[in-house]
């Protein structure tokens, strides 16, 4: 079972990338600054994976196990889903 810690880390982490690039307009300065400073935030919970993607390279690696990484997939997505509410709901 995966802890409920690294699942946060993963959707808070999501959910401020998606954040910065839709409100910056994919400014690569601002979108390269939020990903370094969740990578220090997060990386010693969880990876900082923040990316379906990222993680679906972990797994494949061997490096997640298929319920790890069902779990980080589903957070990310749902942190990013939640980012573009707030986005839009602010914006």
């Amino acid at each position: 079972m995966v802890s409920a810690l690294p699942l946060l880390a993963e959707f808070l982490g999501t959910f401020l990338l998606v954040l910065a690039i839709l409100a910056s307009g994919t400014n690569a300065w601002v979108v390269g600054g939020t990903l370094a400073l969740v990578i220090l935030l997060v990386g010693n919970l969880s990876g900082a994976q923040v990316n379906p993607a990222v993680s679906m390279a972990m797994f494949v690696k061997g490096a997640l196990t298929t319920q790890e990484f069902v779990s980080y997939a589903v957070v990310q997505l749902l942190g990013a889903t939640a980012s573009v509410y707030a986005f839009q709901a602010f914006a």
